[in-house]
């Protein structure tokens, strides 16, 4: 498991620091990335746009959209350290998908394969996003990790695409279940009714139903699987079906999601948010054909039966208590304005 702040070196907490710096830059390109490009592609293809419904910001909401090749969907794993090679045979990262220019040369449509060269992969470089953004339609996920290359120095990069996450979901959930202290040994310990309720816990405990799609079960069986390392890792799932971008980090589970608005909501918003109108509209909302749009991030925190016992005692599994619960949500100003704090909505 991996450490607070206060327990590592002096040296890792710089490592952290930077760490927590570019994943804040990233989740800000991600976001428009998954969310305000897709919604102009949809309004640009002239196809309507279903926005998320309250009750799908519900830890177990079974809604789903049909799948659209309209909307940006990718899985991006942000590693704070280098994930070891005792993974390869679950998160699969071989030398036949690592990021180098004989690999990416077999790639359809990769229009930077021209100009690509090797200081493009590393996160400090101007062209690192665009980079990133051309890779990412590519199938399964992409992995960011600190460069495994150099020992004395923190530097982080994208080393391979076309990750595939292949652990098996009962193990994931075998896992989980045993940090929870709901089983000792094995997950049918209790039998097969109890091994189920567990496995459908372990969506429930990434913000899903258990019966999402094979992104979003990949993104959090990662998340789960990378909770073995001595660092923090954070995962972005980008969902058709969900609309919407869940991030998995050592903060928790977070979601975040298109939210509309007209005048009316505008001004019931700047109102209860005592902020003006035109604030609102030109450091929060993206403007559309008919109406405004907002990036939204519901925050979710694990309830006392989605943590460890204080005790530290087995403890039987019940079904009706939640493990997630939503805890906040905040409108976030546009992805390029530094200066603006988010908005708690109320």
């Amino acid at each position: 498991m991996w450490k607070y702040r206060e327990q590592l070196s002096y040296y890792d907490r710089l490592r952290r620091s930077l760490y927590e710096i570019l994943r804040d830059t990233l989740e800000r390109r991600l976001m428009k990335i998954s969310l305000v490009d897709s919604y102009y592609q949809y309004e640009k293809n002239g196809v309507s746009y279903s926005f998320l419904e309250r009750s799908e910001l519900k830890p177990k909401s079974k809604k789903m959209e049909k799948e659209s090749e309209l909307f940006n969907t990718f899985i991006v794993i942000f590693c704070e350290g280098s994930i070891s090679p005792e993974l390869k045979n679950y998160i699969r990262f071989f030398p036949e998908n690592k990021v180098i220019k004989k690999n990416i040369e077999y790639l359809a449509n990769f229009s930077l394969y021209k100009r690509f060269n090797q200081n493009m992969k590393y996160f400090e470089k101007p062209a690192f996003f665009d980079f990133l953004e051309s890779l990412l339609n590519i199938d399964y996920a992409l992995l960011i990790q600190q460069d495994p290359t150099l020992k004395k120095k923190n530097r982080y990069a994208l080393t391979h695409f076309h990750v595939k996450i292949d652990w098996p979901i009962a193990d994931a959930a075998e896992d989980l279940a045993k940090y929870l202290k709901y089983i000792q040994n094995n997950l049918y310990e209790h039998g097969d009714k109890e091994a189920r309720i567990l496995q459908n816990k372990l969506f429930e405990y990434y913000g899903c139903h258990h019966s999402v799609g094979g992104r979003r079960t990949a993104g959090l069986i990662a998340a789960q699987l990378l909770r073995k390392m001595n660092f923090i890792s954070t995962v972005f799932v980008s969902s058709s079906e969900s609309r919407s971008m869940m991030k998995y980090s050592e903060r928790g589970v977070s979601k975040f999601f298109l939210t509309q608005f007209d005048e009316d909501r505008i001004n019931l918003f700047a109102e209860k948010g005592k902020i003006s109108p035109e604030r609102i509209k030109e450091f929060y909302l993206y403007p559309t054909k008919d109406s405004f749009i907002g990036v939204s991030e519901a925050i979710y925190r694990y309830t006392s039966h989605g943590k460890p016992p204080e005790s530290g005692k087995l403890r039987r599994v019940k079904p009706a208590y939640n493990w997630l619960r939503l805890s906040a949500e905040y409108l976030h100003p546009h992805y390029n304005r530094l200066d603006i704090d988010p908005i708690p909505v109320i």
